[in-house]
């Protein structure tokens, strides 16, 4: 099971529109940082989690030609506005692509997005919309969801399984309820949303999320959805030897 990290920044990404660079160092690739996406792979499928306005450019990064299956952590813009990209993977799937979401957020996106799950006129539909539920198998991969609060939404929590690896997958979130924290609990890597060093309203701050990685205990913790208050260098210099940045293209292989 591989893990690549396909974005890391927030819904402004870094830099910011008028190449604001905050205090990240414009000088250092890895500061630059698409909107926040991941692809979980294994020997028999590639699972995309989140298809923000960046996707198409990731998906060429990481020269992917296929995706077998999308999983959605809630209808946030930054993270499903990218959505039309997925007709060209339709073509190289030779059908609609499995699309999962927990069920008020599947409700959401197809309506939002009628087109892509109804299909208009000669156009097919390009994505099967599917409830994410508590536990389910895609390609050999045992997936876990739960629920977490994101302001007045709540954001899915997911734990990918395979060959007796696990990672698990955090964004936009703001408390870890007790089945998400079993999500994220002793796996051997947990992508994790930290913001910024500030508090803010809907999602986790840098020493709130390290807290959670104490006691969740994972063997290695990435930390994404950063800001451009977020130096790749400054955060490499200062976290716990198991912490470290994102960043886009970052690919960890768990064999």
């Amino acid at each position: 099971m591989k893990l690549r990290i396909l974005g890391c920044g927030t819904s402004s990404g870094v830099p910011r529109i008028g190449n604001d660079w905050g205090a990240c160092d414009p000088g250092n690739p890895k500061n630059r940082r698409m909107r926040s996406s991941i692809m979980i792979s294994s020997n028999a499928a590639n699972i995309l989690v989140d298809t923000g306005p960046d996707i198409r450019q990731q998906l060429l990064d990481a020269n992917v030609k296929k995706i077998d299956h999308v999983i959605w952590t809630h209808e946030h813009a930054d993270h499903c506005h990218g959505i039309d990209d997925l007709r060209q993977l339709y073509f190289a799937l030779g059908g609609p692509i499995p699309c999962l979401a927990r069920p008020r957020t599947l409700r959401e996106l197809q309506q939002r997005f009628d087109f892509a799950f109804k299909g208009v006129g000669p156009y097919p539909s390009y994505a099967q919309g599917m409830a994410l539920t508590d536990r389910v198998m895609l390609s050999g991969v045992t997936v876990s969801a739960a629920d977490m609060p994101h302001g007045t939404i709540s954001s899915a929590a997911l734990r990918f399984e395979h060959g007796g690896k696990s990672i698990a997958y955090t964004t936009d979130f703001t408390a870890l309820p007790a089945m998400a924290f079993k999500c994220v609990e002793r796996v051997d890597v947990w992508v994790v949303d930290a913001l910024r060093r500030r508090e803010h309203p809907t999602h986790p701050h840098l020493a709130q999320t390290l807290e959670w990685i104490a006691k969740a205990r994972p063997k290695r913790a990435i930390l994404t959805h950063m800001d451009h208050s977020m130096d790749y260098q400054t955060l490499c210099d200062e976290l716990p030897p198991n912490v470290e940045p994102a960043y886009d293209g970052l690919e960890v292989d768990l064999g």
